[in-house]
């Protein structure tokens, strides 16, 4: 890989997990970006010039909550953008410019104690999209194939730390593994089997580490850690099937490339490394190979994703950075 060009943001991006969105078209380039500061998110567009989206739910300018991290959901029938922040959670046409719902968190009596916040979003199945929630509960909202009737139709209740991140399936599921997997701040992670209702499959209990990013593809759950480690997991069995001390800070972000199998992770330490995952055919075991490595000088990346289901691109977004830096083939 090598630098192709850099996109210039309106604000830097703030040090928040996952901080960077990317709208990816199939075998197209992608159609959008959106990184996360204080209280807005700036979205880039191929098209157009820059917007920011602020956060919802707050009586005055003084009081306008702080986002915590930005998506697109692509489900089958619509994308929506979908925004988190310490009030609720906001979703959008994927072009950002209608509001299509807004969920009020629950706020706790004894607000000094614990913050309430959403984080961690997910498109899941074939018409819900999952978010998790600082008192570890995971909202599972419904959404019509248009218009404004999203309904909260379940709350998953199984983690007791703030969740960190969920991700769905990213490839063709193994029989009886689960298809969502959801992280906590002590690293526990769940894993589920979507439907009309969800079930919990399985809970692989956290050592102490946050587990700050996870991703889910054919059955292998790969998950970023607090202490620089990339640990693999079935996800039908929670067996540890692999684990690499990827990085020497701080994991902040992962993303998978579903044709490929390319693991995508990016850390405090300025570094971004590309990975691929296989299955051994003849005796299943789980391989991880490093393909490449890019340091981003004097920067701590807060967000890497690709750009295209392959993995041939990628994109960077770092804390106190200005802009989005774009990565294709050398």
């Amino acid at each position: 890989y090598r630098r192709e060009r850099t996109l210039a943001l309106r604000s830097s991006s703030s040090a928040l997990y996952n901080n960077l969105a990317v709208l990816c078209a199939p075998a197209r380039p992608p159609r959008a970006f959106g990184a996360v500061h204080g209280t807005t998110l700036s979205l880039l567009g191929t098209e157009g010039p820059p917007r920011q989206l602020p956060a919802r739910g707050g009586g005055s300018a003084l009081s306008t909550p702080l986002l915590t991290q930005a998506a697109w959901c692509q489900l089958p029938a619509r994308v929506l953008l979908v925004l988190t922040s310490q009030r609720g959670v906001q979703m959008y046409e994927a072009d950002g410019s209608t509001l299509v719902f807004w969920h009020a968190l629950d706020v706790p009596e004894h607000p000094a104690a614990h913050s309430a916040f959403a984080r961690g979003i997910a498109a899941a199945g074939e018409r819900f999209i999952c978010v998790g929630t600082s008192s570890g509960a995971v909202l599972v909202f419904d959404i019509p194939p248009k218009g404004t009737n999203v309904t909260l139709s379940e709350v998953l209740e199984q983690h007791r730390d703030p969740v960190t991140d969920i991700a769905a399936e990213q490839g063709q599921a193994p029989d009886g593994a689960g298809d969502l997997v959801t992280a906590d701040d002590s690293g526990t992670l769940c894993l589920w089997s979507t439907g009309e209702e969800f079930t919990l499959l399985g809970k692989i209990p956290g050592s102490g580490c946050t587990c700050s990013s996870v991703t889910l593809w054919n059955g292998i759950v790969a998950a970023g850690y607090g202490n620089g480690q990339i640990r693999l997991w079935e996800a039908g069995t929670g067996q540890l099937r692999a684990q690499v001390s990827a990085h020497a800070r701080w994991i902040y972000a992962l993303d998978l490339a579903p044709l490929t199998g390319k693991l995508l992770s990016g850390a405090e330490d300025s570094f971004v490394h590309v990975w691929k995952l296989s299955r051994n055919p003849d005796t299943d075991d789980v391989e991880i190979q490093h393909c490449h490595a890019e340091c981003v000088t004097d920067t701590q990346v807060c967000g890497a994703r690709f750009c295209d289901p392959a993995g041939d691109t990628f994109a960077v977004s770092g804390y106190d950075l200005g802009e989005i830096l774009c990565y294709g083939p050398a």
